[in-house]
């Protein structure tokens, strides 16, 4: 019987090698590591033949991050300042960087043993009447007091694996935080321009305003003297009211724009309400992003990055599901004192320890873990897809923007030479209708004609301007630093 029973237990022990070892073999294939998606990448943007930079444009890569610097705007440096540092959406995500990195502490905590301390006493009243062998003892008292420690060995790199997937998680939320603050600071400008674009627009409005209310003034008295008629005066008026109208249009946009600017710059109540936006250099200078540029810098825009983070975290966490096949195999153990009287509870005889080691396997769940890894697969293959939309609509962005800058600076060339030449048929139409030589509907044609150039000289100034931005935003800023690769991008402190 003794002879049976050993070889039991040398069979049993080998088994257990055998299992240990088959385990061990599969944990190093428990998840599969991340590979960079291979992807059809262009090497250059698009050259344009017909663009060509203008003259007096200052080179976009003059700046790096700061890329609003080119405008050489004091103001507009001030308030891209005020909004990241302010904006509500922006303060939003670097809470949920915080966030982020307390469950990568969370996550990584599991790696570690547990230690614990515990203490209890009891006292317990019992019948003065137990039985007969029983001593008659009323009031027992217990105390008990462990220091108790545990821990899940790691053999498969579960917990590895969530905390590889934790990590890419916080530097996701890192990136789209830097897609805020990108997307932040084009705004900005953009809203920037916009109000320039009202200021200016309001001028040239009111000039023309003034110069018809002068003309209704004097026509009042050719009026009155016989030199014009009734009709005339009325067209007078007409004319002077609609400049009043168009004015009153382009102060209720400007002052809209002036409230958004202001929300964007995360300014209180009360300031939005009734304060009022200082205004920088009204001509700005001209911005040009060159053609040509090498293609690789796409990839640290920082939605690109942030979709391979998630991409990474997804296949990270195809390890965790793949863990639970296999043995979990954990330690615990205490250390203490009990006694039923306080005053021995530190002594000698009092001492109590355990140590214990437990495994447990999976046999039959009805294949929850099997659906587990499935539904994990399914979910990296879902980021997977999400970040080939990311690089491809990336790329459609620069491409969009680039043609956007090109038809905007013909579209600014085009009005700014109409707009002189009506300004000049402006001063000799005036100077025509003066000496009779030309009619009043002549002059207040060639008027109109000229107003409506300028306001849209001055628009498609600004949307030259915004174009340049929204190309700043597609390419992530300037480009004076090498592009950083997602996975070497480190945690800040």
């Amino acid at each position: 019987m003794k002879h049976y029973s050993n070889n039991y237990f040398k069979n049993a022990r080998t088994s257990l090698v055998l299992l240990f070892s088959g385990s061990l073999l599969a944990a190093c294939a428990a998840g599969p590591n991340y590979l960079r998606p291979e992807m059809d990448l262009p090497e250059h943007w698009p050259t344009n033949p017909s663009a060509t930079s203008p003259a007096t444009a200052k080179p976009a890569n003059a700046a790096g991050e700061r890329w609003w610097g080119l405008y050489a705007d004091p103001v507009l440096d001030k308030i891209e300042d005020e909004a990241l540092a302010h904006n509500v959406d922006a303060q939003v995500t670097t809470a949920r960087i915080l966030e982020a990195r307390a469950q990568l502490g969370i996550t990584e905590s599991d790696q570690y043993p547990k230690l614990n301390a515990n203490g209890n006493q009891s006292r317990t009243k019992r019948s003065i009447n137990p039985g007969l062998f029983i001593p008659p003892v009323r009031i027992i008292e217990f105390s008990h007091i462990t220091l108790d420690a545990s821990y899940e060995l790691d053999l498969w790199g579960k917990f590895r694996r969530a905390s590889e997937a934790s990590r890419a998680d916080l530097f996701a939320t890192q990136l789209n935080r830097d897609a805020v603050r990108l997307s932040l600071t084009a705004q900005v400008a953009q809203q920037y321009f916009s109000l320039l674009s009202s200021d200016a627009q309001e001028s040239a409005i009111r000039r023309v305003l003034t110069g018809r209310q002068e003309r209704f003034e004097l026509d009042k008295k050719r009026h009155e003297v016989g030199v014009i008629s009734e009709y005339e005066l009325h067209q007078s008026e007409a004319d002077t009211d609609t400049a009043q109208s168009q004015l009153i249009s382009i102060t209720k946009a400007r002052d809209q724009q002036e409230a958004s600017l202001a929300l964007l710059l995360g300014r209180s109540p009360s300031i939005v309400m009734h304060g009022k936006l200082e205004r920088g250099n009204p001509t700005l200078a001209n911005v040009w992003v060159p053609d040509g540029l090498p293609a690789e810098l796409l990839l640290r825009r920082p939605d690109i990055q942030e979709a391979e983070q998630k991409l990474m975290a997804m296949n990270a966490r195809i390890g965790v599901a793949r863990a639970q096949f296999f043995p979990s195999i954990s330690l615990t153990s205490y250390l203490g004192s009990e006694s039923i009287s306080l005053s021995n509870l530190f002594t000698g005889p009092a001492g109590i320890f355990q140590f214990a080691a437990g495994i447990g396997q999976p046999i039959f769940n009805a294949g929850r873990i099997k659906f587990g890894v499935k539904a994990a697969e399914s979910r990296r293959d879902q980021a997977l897809a999400q970040y080939k939309q990311a690089v491809g609509s990336a790329f459609a962005d620069v491409r969009n923007a680039l043609f956007a800058q090109e038809s905007a600076r013909q579209t600014l060339t085009a009005e700014s030479s109409r707009s002189r030449a009506l300004s000049k048929a402006h001063k000799q139409s005036e100077l025509r209708y003066q000496v009779g030589i030309s009619s009043r509907l002549e002059f207040l044609d060639v008027e109109r004609n000229y107003l409506q150039a300028e306001l849209n000289r001055i628009d498609a100034e600004r949307a030259q301007r915004s174009a340049v931005a929204d190309l700043f935003k597609a390419l992530a800023g300037g480009w004076q630093q090498p592009p950083v690769k997602p996975t070497q991008r480190p945690v800040p402190s």
